[in-house]
């Protein structure tokens, strides 16, 4: 999940609200995974104390398949465990720094020209990359028109390799003050212009819940446009657990009965341990 993107600017959170990690051998033998209708994964930042061999042993024997926001050096690790990266970076830009600006697109499609087909090869289903932060003077219809010029760059480079490149929603409220695409309608008036099947929006349930709400209605109307979805409890990023305010389970039981393709990935900074919350978390998705 640079400077200022997840891995380096949530990082510090994450170690700071992680507790002692309890022993593989004390965590359940049986997987949290039992009805499977919904596929799930995790993303890594949120458990970087754990290494990488654990954290991978850990999450399979959880029934899970794939973990998620992996850099290139790691797809090969997770693979070795027989896992995907279910989201990959691969020089989709910065958060702030996005395609909303025209500036920033040569450097991002020579990154997904040389990452995309070694993505592919690693069996990485999605790719990430950002719209940006406001910039004086830039409105929404410029900034949306601007995404969709750099997109059509870039999209024949996902429909050949068969990858799909997700740009996240994230909210300006509390965590990314300046990104313009914080709201599902600006996102998915830039995917349908593009009109590709590997151009899609990685919703995050936390970001959207903060900025717009109204979850589970947004998914149905706009599932089309969607191939990824991130969760996080509200208020705070952390478990999906009775101190937040969303429904998890509605939302999971939505996404299933749709017969979304995608991954739901847990992306919240635990502040129990780590891996039992994890699983809690998993157990309560499993639809």
């Amino acid at each position: 999940m640079r400077a200022l993107t997840r891995r380096e600017a949530l990082t510090a959170a994450a170690a700071a609200a992680v507790l002692p990690l309890q022993s593989l051998a004390a965590q359940p033998a049986t997987p949290a995974v039992v009805k499977g209708r919904l596929k799930q994964s995790v993303s890594r930042w949120c458990y970087s104390k754990i290494p990488m061999p654990e954290f991978c042993e850990a999450v399979k024997a959880m029934g899970l398949t794939a973990i998620d926001l992996l850099e290139e050096p790691d797809w090969a690790v997770v693979a070795d465990h027989g896992l995907i990266c279910s989201m990959g970076y691969a020089g989709g830009g910065k958060i702030p720094d996005g395609l909303n600006v025209r500036a920033n697109h040569d450097a991002i499609v020579k990154n997904f020209e040389e990452k995309i087909p070694r993505a592919a090869k690693m069996k990485v289903p999605n790719v990430i990359t950002f719209f940006g932060n406001r910039r004086e003077g830039l409105s929404d219809a410029e900034a949306i028109a601007n995404c969709v010029e750099g997109l059509n760059r870039v999209k024949k480079i996902g429909e050949d390799a068969g990858v799909t490149i997700c740009v996240e929603l994230l909210n300006s409220k509390v965590d990314h003050k300046g990104y313009q695409g914080d709201r599902t309608l600006f996102g998915v008036e830039v995917v349908k212009a593009v009109n590709s099947p590997r151009v899609k929006l990685l919703y995050d349930a936390y970001h959207m819940q903060i900025m717009e709400g109204d979850l589970i209605r947004t998914i149905r109307t706009n599932k089309d446009y969607i191939a990824h979805v991130h969760t996080g409890g509200v208020p705070g990023r952390h478990e999906l657990d009775e101190t937040q305010e969303v429904n998890w389970r509605a939302v999971a039981t939505a996404l299933a009965d749709l017969g979304f393709p995608g991954y739901m990935a847990h992306e919240f900074v635990p502040t129990r341990d780590p891996l039992t919350s994890l699983r809690q978390a998993v157990a309560l998705c499993d639809v």
